[in-house]
């Protein structure tokens, strides 16, 4: 098993570790000060007949759901917080440690899409004026409809309802976490778990 250090992962990328997530997360909040400043909420810009920026705020956590009103979204924040902390505490404890890149890489995408939808959640709502300090709403705006339409009468529940692939609309920071997610499951055997 092929294992890196700091120096070996800062060869790889050209920088280190650090200013790898920083740039990530630069990137996902210049996409999402973009979108928030130039479209109203339900605006809708096709770029492709597959793909549109659709800007929507997410009050909630994965496609939208939200749980307990306020104190779910007190608690929702919270728990990325807290979860944000564990892993950077993770990270570095690998960091030093040396492990597989793909894995590392993983923790890094998975940490930096956290921190970005957390700005979001903790700031926006007063940067933008609408709402108190940890009760922001995340900025989503990737729109893929790939393709439509009817389910065969014999599937159960769905026979006969329409379809929409995909309708889920996120952001970079999602893009981040699945990515390393994805990654994570490929690697799981190279995860330390001491």
């Amino acid at each position: 098993m092929r294992k890196i250090n700091r120096n070996r992962f800062v060869k790889i990328f050209g920088l280190s570790p650090w200013f790898f997530v920083f740039i990530l997360v630069c990137l996902d909040q210049g996409l999402k000060f973009f979108v928030k400043s130039s479209f109203y909420i339900g605006e809708q810009r096709e770029i492709f007949n597959w793909f549109s920026l659709y800007f929507v705020e997410n009050n909630g956590f994965a496609f939208g759901y939200e749980f307990f009103g306020a104190w779910g979204k007190l608690l929702l924040t919270t728990v990325r917080i807290v979860f944000v902390f564990v892993l950077f505490k993770w990270v570095v404890k690998l960091l030093k440690a040396g492990l597989n890149k793909f894995v590392f890489l993983a923790f890094l995408l998975v940490f930096s899409g956290a921190i970005g939808n957390i700005v979001d959640s903790v700031f926006y709502g007063v940067f933008y004026g609408y709402a108190p300090l940890f009760f922001g709403k995340v900025v989503d705006m990737f729109y893929f409809p790939l393709f439509s339409g009817t389910y065969p009468g014999w599937v159960p529940f769905f026979g006969g309802k329409d379809f929409l692939f995909f309708k889920y609309i996120f952001n970079l920071a999602d893009s981040y976490i699945t990515c390393g997610a994805v990654l994570l499951l490929i690697f799981y055997n190279r995860v330390p778990v001491k």
